[in-house]
């Protein structure tokens, strides 16, 4: 079973700009993001709508990218810090490197 961050129940929810409770985890702040572009997209909304849908959006967008860097942080530790970024070229290289005829 997947262990999931918890935020500590004694502390207020967080919320965006005008006071909206963001989401429990990443996925359901992408869910909820997802389903807010379609819904711009559609053209149904008017222009108040579809402006506080843009704010929600931007808090979805900064609570997701929030949410990455933790986890990224959390995979750091973990490795290290011997992360290194991958290249498409370093697997043609070491194909190279190996001997193997291509």
């Amino acid at each position: 079973m997947a262990k999931t961050a918890s935020r500590d129940p004694a502390a207020p929810p967080a919320q965006d700009a005008d006071g909206a409770p963001l989401p429990e985890n990443y996925e359901a702040a992408l869910a909820e993001l997802e389903g807010l572009v379609e819904r711009m997209e559609d053209g149904s909304l008017n222009l108040e709508a579809s402006l506080s849908a843009y704010r929600r959006g931007a808090a979805l967008v900064a609570f997701c990218q929030q949410q990455l860097e933790k986890v990224e942080q959390q995979v750091r530790v973990l490795d290290g810090e011997t992360l290194k970024p991958l290249s498409m070229g370093g697997a043609a290289s070491a194909a190279a490197d190996s001997g193997d005829d291509l």
